[in-house]
């Protein structure tokens, strides 16, 4: 009953959360069959172009598209690139419009080649912790978004390029994509959650070695190993994963949104403890499904054997 009482509190502490709504982002954009233009976030021509973020329309309605678009430094995290991610994940978590989000790059054949190390040099050792904590928490942020993400992993993602992954729910690369956390190379540790994600995600064991030997591994292997879930062959346009995450995302958007949201909260919170606590914590998230209007449109929808109605209520 205490483990129920603290699990329930906890949960219900953590749906009632909503965070600063900070403005909100609208890009317009009338989709084709695969998106892939819109309008960008931010004020300034040259910082507006490092992040896209659209908003799609017609069958894609409710899938959000963030774009890493740094090409002279193959979308290396910079300082401003972190922030501008921070500022798109803050206006997104609020808005309860937005039922997956696809973390994409529009750079052909690079993902993100990690943190910007010709800035880095020219920081002071202060900065660079201060930077790296930001990075950390601002992937932290992603990962904790209360709607599903997909990582499109098109080309290579290294170091931080893939914790930004492994922050996502789901992962799809291009068979030709490069993955590996190779900071070791460097003297230095993965920093914005490699070391904790990555056993988490392939195992222990494993997780030890790619990191030790700083081994970077194509889409096929990632996908025998358990790193992606969908591993594609590319195509000349070079956005096959990107497709693939679109074809994903499209199978979430007719799923009751508040159950979408709650699902994800129950399984993040309950892969962090044991089976009896899980368990809690899943009664304490089911019950919050029970009252919402979603919930009685779905029987009505079932009962009069039509496609549901969602407002994510």
């Amino acid at each position: 009953r205490l483990r129920l009482a603290a699990a329930a509190a906890a949960t219900s502490a953590a749906l009632g959360r909503t965070g600063h709504r900070a403005p909100p982002l609208r890009g317009g954009v009338v989709a084709a069959s695969v998106p892939s233009a819109g309008r960008s976030y931010g004020s300034q021509a040259k910082e507006e172009e490092e992040l896209r973020v659209r908003y799609l329309d017609d069958e894609h309605k409710g899938i959000v598209v963030l774009g890493l678009n740094r090409s002279h430094a193959k979308n290396a995290l910079s300082k401003n690139l972190v922030k501008m991610m921070s500022k798109a994940v803050d206006a997104l978590k609020s808005d309860k419009k937005v039922r997956t989000v696809v973390f994409r790059s529009e750079v052909p054949g690079i993902f993100c080649a990690g943190a910007d190390l010709k800035e880095r040099a020219k920081m002071h050792s202060s900065e660079v912790s201060s930077f790296v904590s930001r990075a950390r928490a601002t992937i932290n942020e992603l990962a904790n978004l209360p709607v599903p993400t997909i990582a499109a992993i098109d080309g290579t993602a290294l170091g931080g390029g893939l914790e930004l992954a492994l922050a996502c729910d789901i992962r799809v690369a291009a068979s030709s994509a490069k993955m590996g956390l190779v900071e070791t190379k460097l003297a230095i540790i993965p920093g914005a959650g490699g070391t904790q994600r990555l056993p988490r995600t392939i195992g222990v064991s494993l997780a030890k070695e790619l990191i030790f030997s700083a081994r970077i591994v194509d889409g096929e292997e990632a996908k025998s190993i358990g790193l992606i879930s969908h591993v594609v062959e590319q195509n000349e346009a070079g956005d096959a994963a990107y497709r693939r995450a679109l074809a994903l995302a499209r199978e979430f958007l007719p799923q009751g949104p508040v159950a979408m949201r709650v699902a994800k909260l129950a399984i993040n919170q309950g892969m962090e403890v044991d089976l009896v606590t899980g368990l809690a914590i899943e009664e304490a998230c089911y019950a919050q499904t029970i009252p919402t209007k979603d919930r009685i449109e779905g029987l009505l929808a079932f009962k009069e054997k039509r496609p549901p109605r969602y407002k994510g209520e």
